[in-house]
């Protein structure tokens, strides 16, 4: 059965309840969300672990032959079978070929970013052009903030939501001891009221009204990893953009798991991985958005071999 396009996954769940006469969080319901999954099909393109090849887990209560309900997509997404295809072809070029593999076969080294640009566009919601797949997430996020995070005697603060992955807490809070600041004044974070686990968006946007013109650097999560909230990435951008601050956020948990517009939504920019939700493997390569209304203006910027164009790339007369 197909369902309108703007029913909520709330909605649907007690639709389909009541439909079936039963409690929203009975069996029935979920076999029947599954049956009607129109990307179940999805699943068979996957290695999912059996309960026998786990880490020692009490047996007599599951049947050691069936299929792992796996919940870890915030870890490592589940192998996809065509990955040791893939990755024999590439060692058996490397074999057959050596340095000649930078630039022949269906996947030529020196592209291999840009060959998969195409793809993530449509993920993250961006153009080629403000899209960048290179090194690991919290390196990307230290050269988006070495590039954004300008602090003025007047805009000092970078904020940031409670409890935020390990790894942009500490880049964060090392990004403002580089500047020679004070951690404990330039580092905002805003708590969940008390009794409360998610951020309420009106908290959000009092703070950023009302301190705004202190803060150079809004830098959320775009899924929260520890309570799961979605924050509103085009209200929050809106609203730091209206007081002259500069908008990222970190898409760890969000890419590959929800709808993403980055640049519809005016995000000034973003850094995600890609071994969670897109199953890239441990050590993928990671992704960097920046909006293209940035291309000329942020400046100075840290450029590289791969910031040059691959057109002129190998003209070595050190011109950009």
């Amino acid at each position: 059965m197909e369902t309108s396009p703007l029913e909520l996954p709330a909605d649907r769940v007690q639709r389909i309840a009541a439909e079936l006469q039963c409690h929203p969080g009975d069996e029935q319901v979920a076999l029947r969300l599954d049956k009607e999954d129109e990307l179940r099909h999805f699943r068979e393109h996957f290695y999912i672990p059996k309960m026998k090849d786990l880490p020692p887990i009490d047996l007599s209560l599951v049947n050691k032959d069936d299929d792992a309900i796996y919940f870890l997509g915030h870890s490592l997404g589940l192998q996809p079978k065509m990955v040791k295809t893939y990755l024999e072809e590439e060692l058996d070029k490397w074999a057959k070929m050596g340095g000649y593999g930078h630039d022949v076969g269906k996947r030529p080294w020196i592209i291999g970013d840009e060959s998969i640009v195409g793809l993530m566009k449509d993920i993250v919601g961006a153009s080629e052009k403000e899209i960048a797949l290179m090194n690991a997430l919290t390196v990307n996020l230290h050269l988006l903030l070495l590039s954004f995070f300008k602090p003025t005697p007047k805009r000092y603060k970078i904020l940031l939501e409670a409890k935020a992955f390990c790894s942009d807490h500490y880049a964060i809070e090392s990004q403002i001891q580089l500047r020679g600041l004070d951690v404990e004044k330039s580092m905002r974070i805003i708590k969940p009221r008390e009794g409360e686990e998610i951020l309420r968006l009106e908290d959000i946007l009092d703070i950023i009204e009302k301190e705004g013109d202190s803060i150079a650097v809004i830098l959320f999560s775009g899924v929260h990893f520890y309570t799961g909230q979605l924050f509103n990435i085009p209200a929050i951008t809106k609203a730091g953009q209206a007081k002259g601050c500069f908008v990222g956020f970190d898409l760890a948990h969000a890419v590959g798991n929800v709808e993403l517009h980055l640049h519809d939504w005016g995000v000034d920019f973003a850094c995600w991985c890609s071994y969670k939700y897109l199953n890239s493997g441990a050590g993928g390569i990671a992704g960097a958005f920046i909006h293209e209304k940035h291309a000329n203006t942020v400046k100075p910027a840290l450029v590289g071999w791969f910031g040059h164009e691959l057109s002129t790339r190998f003209q070595m007369d050190n011109n950009l």
